[in-house]
């Protein structure tokens, strides 16, 4: 991931280069490979390079155009082939910054829905006195900006933006999402910096900014099959494809393996394309955690299967022999509230990455969500009753029933519940019913129950399994932007734009079966993965290192939930969540027990905040107390 960013004085001011220099070293560890900064009176511009490709190192930016604008692009266009051929330039263009360029040259902002890929650009036109800023069509990669009447700054890194000197103002409406879900992927914890949306373009002009879209859900398109063979050959192509692009690198890859599906689909796919073409990337390894102490651990024994069929061992991380609790308050300070990884896996990562000299890594994230694995079947069944195929609906409904061992009557009630508007649906389902440690007036203005069914208003009068598929694109979005930044360039194959186009057009029933999650999936692999992956189940969760979080902090949460900085500001009631967390310290597990160590990791890192002057709030920290005193 590379670094761009910037600043724009409306005003004509000439741009202090000093402030473009402190952005640069607060973002050197992410663009390793140089610095370029140019200035042009009141423009400035950063650029610091993560070379992952042979092309990217033939690149120069800032890309300056013959005309006078300037672009600077940070990510991998995986359709090179394609945007070279539609403007008759095959075989002349070399790097993705310059194909960008010309694209831009010759479509304008319409240039962007032709980009696939994972990327965000920004590209200063200095005749309309405009900068555009935008984003892949899923936000991987991330691009923030802070817009005032005399002012534009804009990075892809939210921390140099939240450190620029200026107090902050919490964003409440961000707060929300979090203790929710994740927050719209248009925002950031601070009211001043915005993020640019996932899949669209944002145009700044003197103290204006609007807003386009250039991708939307392809709710039209629709792919239809005589036989599950044809399903199966389109998603065999698709996935390799999405594979493919992203084994596009100069350096060796860690791909993460944890024995499931998403993680061992990917590695075994990848093994499949090096043996025809080896010339793609110089290795694949594989990172493997698991909890030898945890009572349900299954992972080793599946990842190990995996290893087997590659013939070589990748690394692993038993942390059970180390310290498994979570890390609850960071050292340095970081953006935006969230949890850190386990104690004994950051140092190991870290340690492997620098000595592998690794620079890419490959992550199954969307897999449950795009593949099956998350799909409700009262969706399913809603959409047979949309279509009025009552008989199949009764088989489907009945099938189900026998499956999950819920009254056929209850379950047909449930379904019927997803027609409701958005706002009865809420009140009426559980996972969406606030707990009572949030405080009810700053849920109610933040209808905190819609966030927790992940519904959006643009789908809410949809069929349901197209308004499921919409609004699990649109939480994966967010999630992408609520993600930190790493030294190691991730990479999500389950996100490609072709696959997930493809996943979204087809029916249902080819990625959930009755009894059969992800059918597609292991149907189509079949020949792919070992046969121990095929038959896998479902995963065990880890529960024990939760508990050890809690206890081995609880003297110091004791301390700080005397009086809490998330009660002072409306966000949580003290006693209930005090007696919540002790309940869940004591080994009493409730279904929504990350949603509690949410709120402690948001009252960390709001008191670092507002210890280092960040945030600027009416509320006190109490005397003497360390920001630091849990690390």
């Amino acid at each position: 991931m590379s670094v761009q960013g910037g600043i724009w004085n409306f005003d004509g001011k000439p741009v202090d280069r000093m402030v473009l220099t402190r952005m640069s070293t607060q973002s050197a560890e992410y663009g390793p490979d140089g610095e370029t900064i140019h200035v042009d009176g009141s423009l400035g511009i950063l650029y610091r390079p993560f070379h992952t490709t042979r092309e990217s190192r033939l690149e120069r930016q800032p890309h300056l155009f013959a005309n006078g604008k300037i672009l600077t692009w940070d990510g991998r266009l995986d359709n090179r082939d394609e945007i070279s051929r539609s403007m008759n330039e095959v075989g002349r263009y070399t790097t993705d910054t310059d194909l960008v360029a010309l694209s831009f040259e010759k479509w304008g902002n319409t240039c962007f829905s032709k980009l696939v890929g994972e990327w965000a650009a920004a590209i200063w036109d200095p005749e309309k006195r405009e900068l555009i800023l935008t984003r892949d069509y899923v936000g991987i990669r991330h691009l923030y900006y802070s817009l005032t009447s005399t002012q534009l700054t804009w990075c892809s890194l939210l921390s140099p933006l939240a450190l620029s000197g200026a107090s902050r103002t919490l964003c409440d409406e961000y707060i929300a999402g979090y203790l929710a879900l994740y927050p719209d992927g248009d925002l950031t914890p601070y009211k001043e910096i915005k993020a640019v949306p996932p899949g669209k373009s944002i145009c700044c002009r003197a103290g204006k900014a609007e807003v386009h879209s250039y991708w939307s859900f392809p709710r039209r398109l629709s792919i239809r099959y005589k036989t599950d063979r044809e399903y199966e050959e389109h998603f065999r192509q698709v996935f390799s494809q999405a594979v493919h692009r992203r084994l596009r690198t100069e350096s060796p890859i860690l791909a993460d393996l944890s024995g499931g599906f998403d993680s061992s689909s990917i590695v075994c796919v990848a093994d499949e394309l090096m043996s025809r073409e080896p010339e793609l990337t110089p290795q694949v390894d594989t990172f493997s955690i698991y909890d030898s102490n945890e009572p349900d651990e299954d992972d080793f024994g599946y990842f190990k299967v995996v290893e087997q069929k590659r013939g070589r061992e990748g690394f692993h991380v038993d942390l059970g022999k180390t310290d498994v609790s979570f890390t609850l308050e960071q050292r340095d300070f970081v953006s935006t509230p969230g949890f850190g990884d386990r104690e004994g896996l950051r140092g190991a990562l870290s340690t492997l990455v620098k000595n592998g000299k690794y620079r890419v890594g490959l992550s199954g994230l969307g897999g449950d969500e795009l593949l099956g694995q998350s799909l409700d079947p009262r969706v399913q069944i809603a959409d047979l009753i949309a279509d009025l195929r009552f008989w199949a609906m009764a088989k489907q409904l009945v099938a189900w029933s026998l499956i999950i061992r819920r009254p056929w009557v209850q379950l047909l009630l449930q379904t019927v519940r997803l027609f409701l508007p958005t706002v009865i649906r809420a009140r009426m389902t559980q996972s969406a019913s606030v707990e009572p440690w949030i405080n009810r007036r700053f849920a109610r203005r933040h209808r905190l129950s819609i966030r927790r069914l992940g519904a959006t208003e643009e789908s809410q009068f949809w069929r349901p399994g197209l308004r499921d598929s919409f609004d699990t694109i649109t939480a994966l979005g967010q999630q992408m932007t609520f993600s930190r930044p790493s030294t190691l360039e991730k990479r999500y194959p389950y996100l490609d734009q072709t696959l997930v186009e493809f996943l979204v057009s087809i029916p249902s029933d080819q990625l959930l079966r009755p009894g059969k999650r992800r059918s597609l999936m292991r149907r189509a692999l079949v020949d792919v993965l070992p046969g121990e992956i095929i038959s896998r189940g479902t995963k065990a969760a880890a529960g024990r290192c939760h508990v050890l979080t809690l206890q081995k902090h609880w003297t110091r949460l004791e301390r700080i939930l005397e009086d809490p900085i998330t009660t002072q500001l409306g966000y949580v009631e003290r006693r209930e969540f005090h007696k919540a967390l002790a309940a869940a310290k004591n080994g009493q597990i409730s279904p929504y027990f990350l949603r509690l160590l949410r709120v402690v990791s948001l009252e960390m890192w709001l008191r670092a905040a507002i210890n280092r002057g960040v945030i600027r709030t009416r509320f006190t920290l109490p005397t003497g107390f360390s920001t630091r005193e849990l690390a």
